[in-house]
């Protein structure tokens, strides 16, 4: 249980998203490349972390609550010492956030072992696991990602790879997944529609699989290609060699990767993500010009967009509020009367440079408005003359079903409310979002309309769903 004090530094508008994984195959420093890759995709996921690797004919793994850092250290990475490796991080979507539901979860089937990190949600999980409890099937966790395993061993009599296929084929919704084998096999999965990215990458002649390319440029991997929609890729001492399921119609990826979820360095679906970030902020300059005597971020998720929105515009880029690198997961509140304090001790306002100005403020995306409310109303007091907030990328009006922490209307300020009386509510002075065709034009993709789910944004949903099914219902016993 909680000390009643303490309280997440992350108690913003900011959604999360599920994971991040990594895989390695025949490296001889397999979990600390794993570790190493897993700290890079630290943005991805803060409530666990895990790393499996294969040895013996058996599966090691060493999971935690925590950051990377704060789960692994020198001793856990020496006695992980296989040559094929997976690892996770972790922010829940479906499933507690509790060491149970760490991953890589790992299952046991006649003297094999078996491990998966997913990053995703499969929307057909409550579904698939009323079906395998009916069949005998025992679960040891709320996690969809365990429905996965138990579909595999169960198809295994038609032998190893079609029990992969078969397995993806019965899932819906969004998957990326890597798995690791016993025998050191390392296995990396993409959805249908390619929601969540997963890429190649090759390390000294060794495969990797991760995230996204950041990862492998911190273990100095080269970056191959990305896992298609549908495909299948087996590594192993040998080799790569690649199934591909049917795709879908249409591609799907999550377009809040491209706005805030990837980091800025990283390759996603073939286009820089700090270039994409700086298009959709000179698109807002373009949309929603206004005068104003600077233009500054909400650090640092506006920081991209802001520094498009300046070159376009003309007006000086400043960097109003200073955040504090050094702020964990959790801090001491030390009265319940300080109920803003999760706000103000991630980001300060420089006093001297705010009061009297006109400031035009770049973000990426304002989700429940409880944040930004707090600080406009903070630059207010500081005397800041008029506040002029344009956000990259559209309003936020439905939930999403496949990965992001927001799955209800009720959660988002822009479900029941335009676009003026979200400006009121919030007490700005004007307030614009990026359009859907300028979100869609900042991507630099051909034909973008059909390259991107963009659901959460105009309700469109690539994979139907049952909306009674809600993510907490694998918990419930639904």
């Amino acid at each position: 249980m909680s000390h009643p004090h303490l309280r997440s530094c992350e108690i913003s508008d900011k959604p999360r998203e599920a994971c991040g994984i990594f895989g390695i195959c025949g490296h001889p420093e397999a979990a600390a490349m794993t570790y190493f890759g897993l700290y890079a995709l630290q943005h991805r996921g803060q409530e666990s972390a895990g790393i499996g690797v294969a040895r013996d004919g058996a599966i090691v793994a060493h999971k935690g609550m925590g950051l990377v850092p704060d789960v692994f250290d020198v001793n856990h990475l020496e006695e992980l010492d296989g040559c094929c490796a997976i690892g996770h991080v972790r922010y829940s979507t479906t499933g507690s956030s509790i060491l149970t539901n760490a991953q890589p979860f790992i299952v046991r089937h006649r003297n094999k072992s078996y491990a998966v990190g997913h990053n995703g949600n499969i929307t057909n999980a409550p579904l698939l696991k009323e079906e395998l409890e009916q069949a005998g099937s025992i679960f040891q966790s709320t996690m969809d990602s365990e429905v996965f395993l138990h579909l595999f061993v169960k198809n295994l009599k038609h032998g190893f790879e079609e029990a992969l296929v078969r397995s993806v084929g019965r899932l819906e919704g969004a998957f990326s997944l890597v798995m690791l084998t016993s025998r050191g096999e390392v296995i990396g999965i993409r959805d249908p529609h390619g929601f969540r990215p997963l890429c190649l990458g090759r390390l000294n002649g060794y495969h990797v699989l991760a995230s996204e390319s950041c990862a492998l440029d911190l273990v100095e991997a080269q970056f191959v290609r990305e896992i298609e929609p549908g495909e299948i890729v087996i590594i192993t001492h040998e080799g790569l060699r690649s199934i591909q399921t049917p795709p879908a119609p249409r591609r799907a990826l999550c377009i809040f990767e491209l706005i805030y979820f990837a980091r800025p360095d990283s390759t996603i679906d073939g286009r820089n993500v700090y270039l994409v970030r700086k298009a959709q902020g000179r698109q807002l300059a373009r949309e929603a010009p206004v005068a104003a005597d600077f233009v500054m971020p909400f650090p640092d998720s506006g920081t991209y967009a802001a520094i498009g929105y300046t070159e376009e515009s003309g007006i000086p880029f400043e960097l109003g509020m200073i955040r504090n690198h050094y702020v964990g997961r959790t801090f001491i509140q030390p009265t319940q009367s300080m109920r803003d304090f999760g706000v103000r001790v991630k980001l300060n306002p420089v006093k001297e440079l705010l009061k009297g100005r006109e400031i035009i403020i770049i973000d990426d995306s304002i989700i429940r408005g409880t944040t930004v409310k707090t600080r406009v109303k903070a630059l207010r007091e500081l005397g800041v003359r008029r506040v002029h907030m344009r956000i990259a990328g559209p309003p936020h009006r439905f939930p999403c079903h496949y990965g992001i922490d927001f799955s209800t209307r009720g959660e988002l300020i822009a479900a029941g409310k335009s676009e003026e009386e979200i400006c009121r509510l919030l007490g700005l002075d004007t307030l614009h979002y990026l359009s859907i065709p300028g979100l869609l034009a900042s991507t630099g993709v051909p034909e973008p309309e059909h390259k991107f789910c963009k659901a959460c944004f105009d309700g469109r949903y690539p994979v139907l769903f049952d909306e009674a099914l809600t993510k907490d219902c694998l918990e419930k016993g639904c």
